[in-house]
């Protein structure tokens, strides 16, 4: 390899079959790989396709490429055969046909034609404005594997994102139907329940996301971060996923209508019997407030308030929503009502505990003083002349009408502070100790 021609030094007999061999294998893996995009779904629908937005413009780049690709092929597979061509003279290359070789095969040896406009749409000429370009066959393998790169990432998004969102679409689409049709079953129509407007709104949605998937499928594709591979990425699901997010929520609010048709009747019969008791325990709670004024004296008693007339309103308007089969309407009417009337009923026992409070205190009074005088009675001391007169007195003040509770309770206090002072033991030569005592005038 002493000698040096054009494209460097002149290539030996060795050099030259390994470089021959090397090219024909990727002379090979080329045309598999053209083959396979050829042949490739992805491309055949892109070719079929009424395209719009972004993927129209790449791929009518693609489509570029593609020609050039083939082209760029057949340019590299003449120039491959005619250095075989050179090599099948004789056994043994002399010089020229070695300086031939060399030039075939290191040389700029390639020229590749083509019209403007056929080169104009390929990203690697786009702007050259050139009708041919000379390549060495290095660089031409170098210029198809980006063409090729570059023409698969579109392909195989493409239809990465066509096997992916259309099939769910019809699969959620199909979904819609069955609810739309339960919805309408039970009333959720659009104009008379939220859920109706919402399943049109889904309806709408879907038509229009899978027109806009159908015809612009990369503007669905998002590329992975930091990938060079063809059809690195993966399709773009958030719309879809929203609507479907969307039409779960419908399924739950149509569940609970159908839950209010199947028990709708129990639900009513367990309202009017809370509001019924929420009346008694109001009724018994006015009847005890004129009780307590008549009974009970200085002591504030809280006013106790109607029936509520509203509820029974809105009772008898739910039941209007059963008997007409508007169960859309009776479900979130039932929900509020069955909470109002369980505050109802607590309003009504807090109402009746406020009422008769003072004669939970008389009663207190009547039966602490009743246990004292049992107490006392045990220990012998019933007869007692101080015990008998204050218990006189304070059992006066808690039976008689109206009762002073605040004088009662001191006159029980009195009676039990005179019981502890004789129940308690004498210690010998404690003053006062074995001697008459008078405590007529101990308060």
């Amino acid at each position: 390899m002493g000698v040096t021609g054009p494209s460097g030094p002149v290539m030996d007999r060795d050099e030259v079959d390994r470089a021959l061999a090397r090219l024909g294998a990727e002379h090979e893996a080329i045309e598999t790989s053209l083959l396979a995009l050829q042949d490739h779904a992805g491309r055949r629908l892109l070719e079929g396709a009424e395209l719009t937005g972004t993927t129209r413009e790449r791929w009518t780049a693609a489509e570029a490429s593609i020609s050039l690709l083939w082209t760029y092929f057949d340019a590299y597979a003449d120039a491959l055969r005619s250095a075989r061509d050179v090599r099948s003279r004789r056994r043994w290359p002399n010089r020229d046909d070695l300086v031939e070789l060399t030039e075939l095969l290191r040389g700029e040896s390639v020229t590749v034609a083509g019209s403007a406009a056929a080169t104009a749409s390929a990203p690697t000429m786009a702007g050259t404005g050139k009708l041919s370009e000379r390549f060495t066959l290095a660089e031409l393998v170098e210029r198809m594997n980006e063409l090729y790169a570059q023409s698969l990432d579109m392909v195989v998004a493409a239809d990465a994102v066509w096997s992916a969102l259309p099939a769910r679409i019809d699969l959620l689409a199909a979904e819609l139907q069955r609810t739309r049709q339960l919805a309408h079953s039970v009333g959720v129509r659009p104009g008379e329940h939220p859920a109706g407007d919402d399943l049109e709104r889904i309806t709408r949605t879907l038509t229009s996301l899978r027109e806009q998937v159908v015809s612009d499928p990369l503007a669905f594709w998002l590329p992975a971060q930091g990938s060079s591979a063809p059809g690195g990425g993966r399709p773009d699901t958030t719309r879809y996923d929203r609507e479907a997010r969307a039409l779960d929520e419908v399924r739950r609010e149509i569940d609970a209508v159908l839950s209010v048709r199947q028990d709708a009747e129990t639900r009513l019969v367990k309202l009017r019997d809370v509001l019924s008791r929420a009346d008694r325990t109001l009724a018994e709670a006015r009847s005890a407030r004129g009780e307590v004024l008549a009974k009970i004296a200085a002591s504030e008693v809280p006013a106790v308030s109607g029936p509520p007339t509203a509820l029974q309103e809105q009772l008898a308007t739910a039941a209007e929503y059963r008997r007409h089969a508007q169960w859309h309407r009776l479900s979130p009417l039932l929900e509020s009502l069955e909470q109002r009337a369980e505050d109802e009923l607590l309003r009504a026992r807090e109402s009746l505990t406020a009422v008769t409070a003072p004669l939970a205190v008389r009663a207190e009074l009547r039966g602490r003083l009743d246990a004292y005088k049992a107490k006392v009675a045990r220990h012998g001391l019933a007869e007692d002349p101080l015990l008998v007169e204050r218990y006189d007195a304070a059992r006066r003040m808690l039976w008689s009408a109206p009762c002073d509770l605040r004088v009662a309770e001191q006159a029980v206090l009195r009676y039990q502070h005179a019981a502890a002072d004789l129940l308690v033991p004498k210690v010998p030569g404690q003053a006062g100790h074995g001697g008459p005592q008078d405590r007529r005038g101990e308060s």
